[in-house]
Formats: structure tokens, C-alpha cells, sequence
């Protein structure tokens, strides 16, 4: 039974301000969970079940706490959701996410942990037990309140000052201040200073989180002999501790030791089967090693687990077609025409599921040539050939078509050469658009510009492109903030301005009129100027 400590010197919390949004998929959880949090003096509750309004409301709201119901037989579970969230960048350092489930598995919870939830509470669940939880939680979030907000609005080095000062050993959040400035260093790549700091830290508590990040600091020294040693003893000392078996796999990697490496995800795999991530690198390394059947099952389950996934992709789908193909070969007659189809029909799902991704589609077409040319028919792969160049022609940046082929090859893999994952275009799988609220977004961005909430801003106009696309208002906006905070932060000046030209180049095409257009000219006038003499306020209003 769980024991509920209260001490008298703990900051009491006082939940009457506070916003708290609760979603779970069963009505009756729903509704016995809402009157333990009214119970509990908590007044501001938004009760929702899981659908597509989810994660635009929270990419829109500023809550101080998610509860998220994970039921394994929804088709979109909680886990998913805060998967997307993370993956989206929805997830506040400031706001307290607690996921709640009704399956308790070890692959479930491992999942779950992969997106880093505040805590995991098991359903069903007493009302002392919520509380002594979220109390716990929100304590947390108080103490560390000013380095959070910084960490949001992406100011690193202000965050890293904010912790530096609040650090002091009567401080009743002096731990997780001092890791938190370890991670924070991390991030600014300053990593003499981030192992001295957690070397400390870790041989004197032996925390398995202070040692991971003083791992990462290791392995940001190059020192990969001393990353290699401590991982494995935090594996040995926690079997479960997954992000640990990840990193070790990056370590044996950068070593030259593939083989090692695939191992170590082969172990995470059978742990955590769940995360499509680790599933694609497993597949990618079992290949390079010559392990097929290995990569063909870690394709497959890539494919099954990605149906309501934020990383649901093409991928899986061409490098397991291309496998088969690759098996062509060495088969006889039937078995050749099996695999045919199943080829075939991979290939299909790839259109029918990606009808926007073009170079999926050019890829499609090469393992089709490459296949022609395995069944003896050299003139469907010309045809198939030339179909991929005529695409590839049209894109703004043509994919290099002999490097491609190269790859399907499945002899020229460059070792160290992992593919840049690609968030989903909503707008490109038939996902309904949706003005109005990109409307609304908008308009909350601009709230949040004025307010001085800039990471805030800018998550609030990605949200709104993503329901619509063509909402150049917002994009424009982005363009501005992005110009703003380049040449406010010289550190991190260089990734802003990419931004900042991105958004350009999508509205440079496009037929822009009257004040659109007045934004659009004076934005690029600002960009062809040192960044050194742009004004140091507002850029301009941003456009309604």
C-alpha cells in the first residue's frame, strides 16, 4: 500500500489557480477523476476524450497540468499522444504531465518513459494517491518556475544563470536544480563544465539521470572509452533504464563496432519493443550488418506500430520493399513472383499512404527499376528509371538519384549516416484543414508576442500552419519572431536566420497581396541587412 508523507516544512500547493486539462478515452474515468480533482479544490478542469482536438489544444493552451489516460485498446492511446506532444515541442517544462494507465506492462510503462511523462500513476488510483502526486509534482514546478519559463522561451544561458543563482543547499529542489544544470550546460555544449559538475553528482548519489548526462558529457569530450564503461555499469545496476542501452548503441557505433551496437539495440528492442525510433535504428544497423531477417522485423513492427504515430513515415514501408527485392536473387520461380507482390503491394501503400511525399515516390520508382531489373525486364527499368528523374526534376531540391541507388544497393551505406526523420505534413495525408482555428492559433501567437512569451509565440504559429498550410499570416509572423530572436541571441543566431529563410522561401511564390505583401518586402529588406543593424524592438506588427 502506498504511504502518503505530508511533512509540515513542504510548500502546501494551492490548486485554486490552477488550469488542469484531463483526458481519457472512458467517460466513467472521466467523470471519477473530475470530482476527485473538484474535491481536491481545483475548479479550472477541461475534461476531454482523446481525439484530433487533443493536440491542438494543447499546442494553444497554457495548462499547469495534463492528466493522460493511456487505455492499450484505443486506437490513438494517451502514450501516443504525449508522443506527439513531446515530438511537437507541446510539452512545457512548467506544465506537469501525468500519465494515468489501465495497463501496467513493462513495455507500456517503458514507452511511456521514452516521452518522459512528470509521473506515471496506475489507474484506478485513490484520491490521497492523486493528491500526494500531484502535490509531489507541483512542488517541483514551483521551485524551479523562473528556470522553466527561460528554458520555454528558449533562452538557455539565462535559464543556466536563473539555476546558478537559486542553487543552495537549504534549497528544497537542490538535487534536480543541480542536474538540471548539467543538462542545461549540455545543451550549450559546454561539456568540461557539465562533467566536472555531474561526475560529482553521480559518484556521490549515484543517480541514475545525473549519470546518464554525465555519459552525454563524456561523449561530447570524445572520450567514448569512459561513456562506454559507465553505461554499461548503469545497465548492469538498472536493467530498464532504456536511454541508457540507446546511448551505449551511439558509443559502439562512433567505436566502429557495429556489431556491438546492434547487440545493445537488439537487447532495448526486447525490453521496449514500442518505440518506432529504436525499431528503425535496429533496422538500420541489423542491415549494415548483414543481419536481413533482424532488419526486416524491426521494418515490420515499425509499420504495424506506426499507424497512429507521430513518427509514421514512408520509411519502413521502401526499406522493407527493398529488402524483399534484394532476396530476389537467391529464389526460385514461385517464391519470386510472391515476393513480386508483396513488393507491389508495399509500393502501393506507400502512394496511397504518402501521396505528398514526392521523394518517397522517386524512391518507390528506383526499387521498381532495381526490381525490373531482377526479374530480367530492362525495359521497365529504364521506364521506371526515367520516371524517377522526371519527378526528381521538379523538386526544388532534387534528391541525388546514383547516391540512391547506391543505397538500395545495400553496399555503400556511409557507417555513421542516419536518416533526418521528417515530421508529418498533416496537410499532405488528407487531413482536413482547418482555417479557422489556424485563425485562432494565430491570434494566440500574437498574444503571447506582446506578452514578451516568445517560445510560447512561436509554438502557437507552428500550430497554426499546421492547420493550415496556407495561412501566410502566421507564416510571415514566424519569419519575424525568428529574425527577432536571431538577433537578439548571437548563440543561437545561425539556426534562427535558417528558420527565418525557410519561411520565406514558402510565401516567395506565392501571389501575395496588399499588406501580405508589404510584410513579405520588409522582411526580406531586414534580411539582406547585418543582423548587427537591425532596430533592437519589434521588426514590425505582426499581421492579424
Amino acid at each position: 500500500m502506498t504511504s502518503f508523507r505530508n511533512n509540515a516544512g513542504e510548500i502546501q500547493v494551492d490548486y485554486a489557480d490552477k488550469h488542469v486539462l484531463l483526458i481519457d478515452s472512458s467517460g466513467n474515468m472521466r467523470s471519477t477523476i473530475y470530482y476527485m480533482l473538484r474535491e481536491l479544490g481545483i475548479n479550472n478542469v477541461k475534461a476531454i476524450t482523446i481525439n484530433d482536438k487533443v493536440i491542438p489544444l494543447i499546442a494553444q493552451s497554457d495548462f499547469d497540468v495534463i492528466l493522460l489516460g493511456h487505455n492499450s485498446s484505443d486506437s490513438v492511446t494517451g502514450v501516443q499522444v504525449l508522443e506527439e506532444a513531446r515530438y511537437r515541442g507541446y510539452v512545457k517544462p512548467s506544465a506537469a504531465w501525468i500519465c494515468m494507465t489501465s495497463d501496467s506492462s513493462q513495455e507500456v510503462i517503458l514507452h511511456a518513459i521514452d516521452s518522459h511523462p512528470d509521473d506515471i500513476i496506475t489507474k484506478p488510483f485513490s484520491i490521497e494517491e492523486l493528491k500526494y502526486r500531484l502535490d509531489q509534482i507541483m512542488r517541483r514546478k514551483l521551485a524551479l518556475r523562473p528556470v522553466d519559463l527561460a528554458i520555454e522561451s528558449g533562452a538557455t544561458n539565462q535559464a543556466l544563470q536563473i539555476c546558478e543563482a537559486l542553487i543552495d543547499r537549504q534549497h528544497p529542489e537542490y538535487d534536480h536544480l543541480q542536474k538540471l544544470r548539467g543538462s542545461l550546460l549540455l545543451g550549450l555544449g559546454d561539456y568540461d563544465k557539465a562533467r566536472e559538475l555531474l561526475d560529482g553528482i553521480y559518484w556521490e548519489s549515484r543517480d541514475k539521470e545525473a549519470g546518464l548526462y554525465l555519459c552525454k558529457a563524456y561523449c561530447g569530450l570524445d572520450d567514448l572509452a569512459a561513456a562506454e564503461q559507465l553505461l554499461q555499469e548503469l545497465i548492469l545496476d538498472n536493467p530498464l533504464l532504456i536511454a541508457a542501452y540507446d546511448l551505449l548503441a551511439e558509443v559502439h557505433e562512433k567505436m566502429g563496432d557495429l556489431i556491438q551496437a546492434r547487440e545493445t539495440l537488439r537487447l532495448a528492442t526486447n525490453h521496449a519493443p514500442l518505440g518506432i525510433p529504436r525499431q528503425m535504428e535496429l533496422g538500420r544497423v541489423a542491415l549494415q550488418t548483414k543481419e536481413v531477417d533482424l532488419a526486416k522485423g524491426a521494418y515490420r513492427r515499425s509499420i504495424s506500430l506506426g499507424r497512429h504515430s507521430c513518427y509514421r513515415s514512408a520509411d519502413p514501408y521502401l526499406k522493407l520493399a527493398n529488402l524483399r527485392r534484394m532476396d530476389i536473387k537467391s529464389s526460385d520461380e514461385i517464391t519470386r513472383d510472391q515476393i513480386h507482390n508483396e513488393i507491389d503491394g508495399l509500393l502501393i501503400s506507400t502512394r496511397k499512404q504518402f501521396p505528398a511525399d514526392t521523394e518517397s515516390e522517386i524512391r518507390a520508382f528506383l526499387i521498381r527499376s532495381q526490381l525490373a531489373e531482377e526479374m530480367g525486364n530492362r525495359k521497365d527499368k529504364e521506364q521506371f528509371l526515367r520516371d524517377a528523374k522526371l519527378i526528381n526534376r521538379q523538386l526544388e531540391n532534387p534528391v541525388d538519384i546514383d547516391r540512391e541507388l547506391l543505397v538500395l544497393s545495400g553496399d555503400a551505406l556511409p557507417l555513421l549516416e542516419k536518416p533526418v526523420p521528417k515530421v508529418e505534413d498533416k496537410a499532405s495525408t488528407g487531413k482536413q484543414q482547418n482555417p479557422d482555428m489556424s485563425d485562432k492559433a494565430n491570434r494566440l501567437g500574437i498574444k503571447h508576442y506582446l506578452s514578451g512569451k516568445f517560445g510560447l509565440a512561436i509554438k502557437s504559429f507552428g500550430a497554426a500552419i499546421d492547420f493550415d498550410f496556407n495561412n501566410h499570416a502566421a507564416i510571415l509572423n514566424l519569419a519575424q519572431l525568428f529574425m527577432e530572436t536571431a538577433r537578439d541571441d548571437s548563440e543561437r543566431r545561425e539556426g534562427r536566420l535558417k528558420m527565418v529563410d525557410r519561411y520565406l522561401n514558402l510565401v516567395e511564390r506565392q501571389g501575395l497581396e496588399g499588406e501580405l505583401n508589404n510584410k513579405k518586402r520588409l522582411l526580406k529588406k531586414y534580411r539582406g541587412t547585418p543582423i548587427e543593424e537591425l532596430p533592437p524592438s519589434s521588426l514590425g506588427p505582426l499581421l492579424k
